[in-house]
């Protein structure tokens, strides 16, 4: 089932069969832990010789150790596997709502569907239906493109968020009766996870027709103060912006090379998302943290100083008075920590003043790279080891999001993170795309 109007595609999900070990099948979102390759030693040791999605991934803390090709053809052959063995059965055309217990104890709920990339852009001033909230980092893109290219299967990590305050899309499918598809403990100390199975089409239908009144332009215009000019924005992403521009990528070489009447009904033309309401209760938005590697953390300090300068920035001490509009940026390195004050900010986010700076600083030093960090206490311990800094910063009100990217477009890259990395989405549902 399809309904064109909303960029929605019921999609037929893949699940491991009922005799898999599902706490061993599901593993974290690939972008996570990426400065601790330890964790995912630890995750390697536990799925050896079982059937894992940690097997047809690519964690970003092996990305650069010279063995890309071997663990992409590694991933498409666990996929080939998949599939010919009969590890997989297919539930056509299925809603499949998802129930995430957290660590904290908090449910987050979510239904899978499938997207249309047509209506999708990450590029700045573009009004799709599906839109970016932050910057995409275009050069994280390739060894993505490497392994979706050729793959025969999608398991994504992706979620986007509507804007539902009155919570008349997602929550309702929790009230109907549906078919258990899974329900387990997730590794790692994760938290649990349910799935049920909703294949009844008037229940799809009215779930739709909930969902295009959120994309009405009376509905858009008055929630918003937009003008009717401008075009709705339906969905927004959460997590997994970088996998969902991927597939972007490939569809957008697809159509040039084919023509897209010859593609228009291919699986590639969507991606598999977990949908979730922006005022879902367990959503937490919270910062994503700066830690620098391998440079003079004193020096680096300097150089922030001096390249804010006009901005009057400073080094808060004893004396210092923080004036209204100004931005705090705490910082952690060996031995000392303390807090950077731009005074004068020209960026509206105190994520931006940083990573504009960072940015420059990285081009005058070859060997200083950044990692973006999820948690302040692993911020604070990566940042103290020896020539490292690590920045905290503040979280954004998950409540002015939709406003701020219709109105501002996409955040600074890297701008929120919605919980901890052990709460973020496991790769465990999927898709046929080839």
């Amino acid at each position: 089932m399809k309904f064109d109007d909303i960029g929605l595609l019921v999609p037929d999900i893949l699940l491991p069969k009922a005799s898999t070990d599902m706490s061993q099948w599901a593993v974290v979102a690939c972008d996570q832990y990426s400065s601790q390759p330890e964790y995912w030693q630890e995750v390697y040791e536990q799925i050896h010789n079982k059937a894992s999605t940690g097997h047809v991934i690519f964690p970003e803390a092996w990305l650069d150790q010279g063995k890309d090709n071997e663990i992409i053809t590694g991933i498409r052959s666990s996929m080939q596997d998949y599939l010919q063995q009969g590890v997989l059965q297919e539930h056509p055309a299925s809603l499949l709502r998802c129930e995430r217990t957290l660590r904290n104890g908090k449910v987050r709920r979510g239904v899978m569907v499938a997207l249309d990339l047509e209506h999708y852009s990450y590029e700045a001033g573009t009004e799709t239906l599906i839109r970016a909230t932050e910057g995409t980092i275009v050069n994280r893109l390739p060894p993505r493109i490497k392994i979706r290219e050729q793959a025969p299967l999608e398991f994504p990590h992706i979620m986007v968020l509507i804007d539902d305050p009155q919570a008349s899309v997602v929550e309702p499918l929790f009230a109907q009766v549906a078919e258990p598809a899974y329900d387990f403990e997730l590794m790692q100390n994760s938290g649990h996870i349910r799935g049920d199975i909703i294949q009844d089409e008037s229940i799809i239908r009215n779930f739709a027709d909930n969902l295009s009144q959120l994309a009405s332009t009376d509905t858009f215009t008055q929630k918003y103060g937009a003008s009717a000019e401008q075009k709705p924005l339906l969905y927004a992403m959460g997590d997994g912006n970088h996998s969902f521009a991927t597939a972007k990528a490939i569809w957008e070489t697809m159509k040039a090379e084919q023509g897209f009447e010859a593609v228009a009904e291919h699986p590639a033309r969507y991606a598999l998302v977990e949908l979730v309401n922006l005022y879902d209760t367990s959503l937490e938005f919270e910062a994503i943290h700066r830690v620098v590697f391998d440079i003079d953390a004193e020096k680096l300090l300097t150089a922030f100083l001096d390249h804010y300068r006009e901005q009057q920035a400073e080094i808060r001490s004893t004396e210092s008075v923080i004036k209204p509009g100004a931005q705090v940026i705490p910082f952690a390195l060996h031995g000392k920590a303390g807090e950077l004050i731009i005074n004068k900010p020209q960026h509206q986010l105190a994520a931006g003043t940083l990573q504009l700076f960072i940015d420059h600083y990285l081009t005058q030093h070859s060997q200083a790279s950044v990692d973006y960090i999820h948690g302040e206490d692993t911020t604070r311990e990566l940042g103290t080891r020896t020539g490292n800094i690590g920045f905290l910063l503040p979280a954004i009100n998950k409540s002015e999001l939709f406003k701020t990217v219709i109105f501002d477009g996409a955040l600074p890259r890297k701008t929120f993170s919605m919980g901890d990395a052990e709460d973020k989405r496991f790769y465990l549902e999927g898709r046929k795309i080839n």
